[in-house]
C-alpha cells in the first residue's frame, strides 16, 4: 500500500496524475533496477526499447505505487523498492523483456525484478521465460510460412508438369 499524505502538495498531485496518465496508456509493465548504469548505458537501453515501442520511465516509487493503485493494478508494490525503472508495452511485451535480458547480459548492473503482464504478476524467472517466447509478429510469420509451404510445393509440382509436357510437345 502506498504511503499517501493527508494533504498532498499540488506538484506531487500533478506528478501522480501524469504518471497515472502515462501508465494508463500501456497494458504491460516490467520493473528493473538500474543502479550502477551510466547515463550512456541507460540512453542506449532506452533507444533499443524504443525500437519495440516500449519506453523506459524512471518515476518516484511512491508516485508509481499510488498511480498503480488508482489504476487497479495490484501487487506491484514489491517491485517498487530501490531505484526502479518501469518499461511499458502495449503489445509484444516479450520483445521488450528480450531486450532487457540481452542488455543485462552485457551490463550486470541491470537487474530485472519482475513485471505485470496480461493482468498477471510475473516474477524474475517467469519474465525471463516469457522473454524467450516468440512475439506476435514472429508467430504470425511462422504461421504464414507453414500455410504457404504446401501451396508453394503444389505450384512447383504443377509448373514441373507443365514444363515436362511442353518439352514433350516440342519433341
Amino acid at each position: 500500500m502506498a504511503i499517501l499524505a493527508k494533504a498532498l502538495q499540488p506538484a506531487k498531485t500533478q506528478a501522480i496524475e501524469e504518471t497515472k496518465k502515462t501508465f494508463s496508456e500501456y497494458n504491460d509493465f516490467i520493473f528493473a533496477e538500474y543502479r550502477g548504469l551510466t547515463v550512456e548505458q541507460i540512453t542506449a537501453l532506452r533507444n533499443k526499447l524504443r525500437e519495440h515501442e516500449a519506453p523506459l520511465k524512471v518515476v518516484k516509487n511512491n508516485f508509481a505505487r499510488v498511480a498503480f493503485e488508482e489504476l487497479k493494478i495490484e501487487n506491484v508494490a514489491d517491485y517498487l523498492k530501490g531505484p526502479t525503472a518501469v518499461v511499458m508495452a502495449k503489445e509484444d511485451s516479450n520483445e521488450a523483456a528480450k531486450v532487457l535480458f540481452d542488455f543485462a547480459k552485457d551490463n550486470q548492473a541491470l537487474v530485472i525484478k519482475g513485471g505485470y503482464i496480461q493482468n498477471e504478476i510475473y516474477d524474475q524467472a517467469k519474465i525471463e521465460a516469457y522473454s524467450k517466447v516468440p512475439g506476435k509478429k514472429q508467430l504470425i510469420a511462422m504461421l504464414m510460412s507453414t500455410i504457404n509451404g504446401p501451396v508453394q510445393k503444389l505450384a512447383a509440382t504443377l509448373q514441373a508438369y507443365v514444363d515436362k509436357k511442353s518439352a514433350e510437345g516440342a519433341n
